[in-house]
């Protein structure tokens, strides 16, 4: 399918890492390469949404399409909700939402989340996961859980340990037996009357407990169509280690 468009949000901000979207990586800024893994998918159109003239500029420098949005969003998700109403986006349409802090993205991702959106017309999220094999990655509360239903809908994503196995886990807490366990992805398709919907929404109580936005839809009754990952996932760049991993994962590979 081509009939999508990929948004992805570039803030300057980061706690961690200042400036995290301009940092070299192979010679080119990091969100240029995220906006490259992007335009190798099926997407009718790839935008990236920043904050900052100098994010921008940087993707404009090849070629590519950049949308100044507001800078005191809430969420990512009404960062989201603004683009498309700047790009005058149909209801119906869908946008996969992908962080600008994933160079190693694998286009994969991007085309099967949108066609799992677009094959279940009575959801308005569709995201991935992918099985968890070690107890330790289980108990992580960094890592979220998502368990589904036989339709491959979320029934509910957590930061604890779900499900839980009550005989297992009793008398061999560090041992896992089988793959019932995800590891959620978080990489998201929408459709934009979704979006439009979401912005007029206060936090959902489950939201704050979890510190989670997807259960404010749940909580708000909207379906999400979790899809196991087609391809393997790379982390993400969150910290200084991180950006070295990813360096020297390229280095490697284009030698």
């Amino acid at each position: 399918m081509s009939d999508f468009v990929v948004v992805v949000p570039a803030r300057y901000a980061s706690s961690r890492l200042p400036g995290k979207p301009l940092l070299d990586i192979g010679g080119e800024p990091m969100v240029v390469r995220v906006w490259r893994q992007a335009l190798a998918s099926a997407a009718a159109r790839v935008v990236v949404a920043t904050d900052d003239r100098r994010i921008a500029a940087a993707v404009e420098a090849v070629g590519g399409e950049a949308l100044m949005t507001r800078d005191d969003h809430p969420t990512g998700t009404d960062r989201l909700a603004e683009v498309a109403e700047q790009l005058e986006l149909d209801e119906g349409a869908i946008v996969v939402n992908v962080q600008g802090d994933e160079p190693l993205l694998p286009p994969s991702l991007i085309d099967q989340v949108a066609a799992r959106l677009a094959a279940d017309a009575e959801a308005s999220i569709a995201t991935l996961a992918e099985p968890i094999s070690d107890v330790e990655t289980l108990f992580n509360p960094n890592v979220v859980k998502v368990v589904r239903d036989f339709h491959g809908r979320a029934l509910y994503f957590s930061r604890a340990p779900v499900p839980w196995d009550r005989e297992a886990f009793a008398v061999r807490p560090e041992w896992l037996e089988s793959d019932s366990w995800l590891r959620h992805i978080g990489l998201y398709a929408y459709r934009v009357g979704f979006l439009n919907a979401y912005r007029q929404w206060a936090p959902a109580p489950l939201e704050q407990l979890e510190q989670l936005e997807q259960l404010r839809a749940l909580q708000h009754g909207h379906r999400i169509q979790v899809a196991l990952a087609c391809d393997r996932h790379p982390a993400g760049v969150d910290t200084a280690e991180d950006l070295a991993r990813v360096r020297q994962w390229l280095a490697e590979h284009h030698a």
